[in-house]
């Protein structure tokens, strides 16, 4: 298995031709599981190729951790023979509920903030981690509503979850701005209130607004504009050389513009080397 390092990207559709002729820097690439689990043929031969230039991350976007329907165990397995295949050394995943009774939703939503929900969350974690033989990130999530009845607050909840589970934190920072936005705070001390000593990855992104009064949505369609780029140094500061990864899902341009984006963080991500 080889380690992360450095600012990476997601390798998306768009760029599949273009990835492998490119000779500009990039450290590695995060590919979106479901995109590939259980796929033979170009897909795989594709990530077989990309596997020779550089290490790859698998991050998922179904697992659930907080819904009630059982994990399935053909689909960790599937999970886990592709992390053996790409040397994966861990996984992640999103903190929220994304189907319920056999259905699966479009959108990753957010949990009740109670003591319940951190026994239920983070069982399911440590069942994830034992049947995938990896460690576990969890994703902060952007949220447009607060469910009712919280009995802590967001970064406590997270904190909570990561504890019981000893499991990993993976960092948005966009999300972290999104949320703060939306919701109130100041986006540095909601972000300086994580478990940012069990960061393992950085997400870095853009997000839009939209209504009136504006509301931020995490559409990850546009350069990461320049709060969220405060917000990751500030994070780096604490953290050291986190593995860091520009998301770009909407709106995709080519894969030099998205890259010049790798470069601006790869520029914050080396001023907090040793």
């Amino acid at each position: 298995m080889v380690a992360l390092k450095g600012v990476g990207i997601g390798l998306r559709r768009e760029h599949h031709a273009d990835i492998l002729r490119t000779e500009r820097h990039v450290d590695w690439l995060e590919v979106i599981t479901e995109n590939f689990i259980d796929h033979g043929g170009n897909s795989i031969r594709l990530l077989d190729e990309v596997r020779e230039r550089w290490p790859i991350g698998l991050h998922g976007v179904s697992m659930s951790f907080g819904g009630p329907d059982p994990l399935p165990d053909d689909y960790l397995s599937h999970i886990a023979a592709l992390c053996d295949r790409l040397g994966a050394e861990e996984y992640s995943d999103h903190l929220c509920f994304s189907g319920a009774h056999g259905v699966f939703f479009a959108d990753l939503l957010p949990l009740p903030q109670t003591h319940e929900a951190v026994e239920h969350v983070a069982k399911r974690i440590r069942y994830v981690q034992e049947a995938l033989g990896r460690p576990v990130m969890i994703e902060n999530i952007s949220y447009y509503a607060e469910i009712p009845g919280n009995e802590m607050g967001h970064s406590e909840f997270v904190t909570r979850i990561c504890e019981q589970a000893d499991c990993g934190l993976l960092l948005d920072c966009n999300n972290v701005f999104v949320n703060s936005f939306n919701h109130g705070g100041d986006p540095l001390e909601r972000m300086l209130e994580l478990p940012l000593d069990r960061v393992g990855r950085i997400h870095l992104a853009g997000h839009k607004y939209k209504g009136q009064p504006p509301m931020a949505i995490d559409n990850h369609g546009s350069p990461v504009p320049d709060p969220v780029w405060e917000l990751y140094d500030a994070a780096l500061a604490r953290t050291g050389q986190v593995p860091t990864l520009i998301e770009w899902d909407l709106e995709i341009p080519d894969l030099d513009r998205v890259l010049d984006e790798r470069d601006k963080a790869a520029v914050i991500w080396e001023r907090h080397g040793g």
